[in-house]
């Protein structure tokens, strides 16, 4: 079953056809209405079956679309879209929980963003300072043990967002059972490049020659210096909005992972779309390049 009204209306399927037609001249809201029961029917079903699947341990998601959400609802301004955003990051966190993944890597501020509207920019930073003082003491957080831990360039944030990362992070240091990292001032290039720049001034420091370093060097000698290297590779990762690209997410961590799609813009994102993803990925054969 798809996610729009069109897929409603197909050969086989008379008694939708005529509902089709008709929802695909309704407004999103209206149209979300109209369907609401064959959703609830169609999320139940796959929550039924979810049992039989392959569960991802490590999901990451580029959350985007915040911008588009806000002009399709025509809000006056952008920032409301971006909160909308991060109240959806909440709702999935606890879907995450329900499905059994242990550990969640989501994005929400690359170094390229900071060349958006400085009012833009401005109201971001205090959204986030703002949510990771939330989650330096959330209920749930600490319920379920959630080790925070920021993948970024965060020193080229605001001194009020770094103290919250690092409270938060403070807050959830003892934890490990399940881990969720947040790309802040993030790009996957300069996550590489970093973590070449440590390997390389380690080993010299060590006393090894130029030739000596070029000889031991392999992929596992990267890995360490990674930002995620307290975690697993993902196994999955999900991207919103409809653009088909990493933009830098993970570059490195990303090789064997599989990716899922959806057209529909973050602060949307329903559980029905988690869901489905959760099932196409269990549905894939890994192969991990073999």
């Amino acid at each position: 079953m798809m996610d729009n009204a069109q897929s409603l209306a197909r050969p086989g399927r008379p008694w939708l056809e005529g509902a089709g037609v008709g929802l695909r001249r309704l407004g999103g809201l209206a149209r979300e209405a109209m369907l609401s029961p064959f959703y609830a029917l169609y999320r139940w079903r796959l929550e039924a079956r979810r049992h039989t699947w392959d569960i991802p341990q490590h999901i990451g998601i580029i959350m985007d679309g915040n911008r588009r959400f806000a002009r399709g609802q025509a809000f006056m301004d952008v920032l409301d879209g971006h909160a909308r955003g991060a109240d959806k990051l909440e709702e999935v966190l606890n879907w995450c929980e329900e499905a059994g993944v242990h550990i969640v890597t989501v994005w929400i501020f690359s170094l390229d963003n900071f060349k958006r509207d400085a009012r833009e920019v401005d109201g971001l930073m205090r959204l986030f300072e703002r949510k990771f003082v939330e989650l330096a003491t959330h209920p749930r957080i600490h319920k379920n043990q959630i080790r925070v831990r920021c993948l970024g360039q965060t020193h080229l944030l605001p001194p009020g967002v770094q103290q919250a990362i690092h409270d938060a992070e403070a807050a959830t240091a003892g934890y490990g059972r399940r881990v969720l990292n947040v790309g802040i001032a993030y790009g996957g290039r300069e996550e590489i490049t970093e973590a070449f720049r440590r390997y390389l001034v380690e080993r010299a420091a060590q006393g090894l020659s130029a030739a000596d370093i070029a000889r031991e060097l392999n992929p596992g000698s990267i890995a360490p210096y990674l930002d995620t290297s307290h975690v697993p590779d993902p196994d999955l990762i999900i991207r919103t909005s409809g653009e088909i690209r990493l933009s830098g997410f993970l570059l490195w961590q990303s090789a064997y992972a599989e990716f899922y799609f959806c057209d529909t813009n973050w602060p949307a994102f329903r559980k029905i779309d988690f869901l489905r993803a959760l099932r196409d990925y269990s549905q894939r054969q890994r192969r991990y390049g073999k």
